[in-house]
């Protein structure tokens, strides 16, 4: 299983977010960092773990945005059961 872990303490902007994500997890170039292009490729992972630390500061960030990323997140491994998503405080 591939384990990825993503500190978004200083994620604080939508372009900071998608940069980390695409980072994170390998996306390919003409990813299009928006929520909706996240939960599809998000979709396609295949025996992937997340741990995602300080996720509060998302929404302590970016407010409703945040709260939307978290969302997505979660829906996206509930969708997808080779995603496990892991919140770390």
């Amino acid at each position: 299983m591939r384990e990825l872990l993503l500190d978004a303490g200083s994620l604080d902007t939508r372009a900071k977010v998608h940069d980390a994500f695409s980072r994170t997890f390998g996306f390919p170039d003409d990813y299009g960092r928006t929520l909706d292009a996240l939960y599809d490729l998000l979709l396609t992972l295949c025996d992937t773990r997340l741990t995602l630390c300080h996720a509060e500061a998302l929404v302590d960030n970016m407010g409703n945005y945040g709260e939307l990323l978290l969302r997505v997140l979660a829906g996206s491994a509930a969708e997808n059961p080779d995603f496990i998503l892991e919140i770390a405080l």
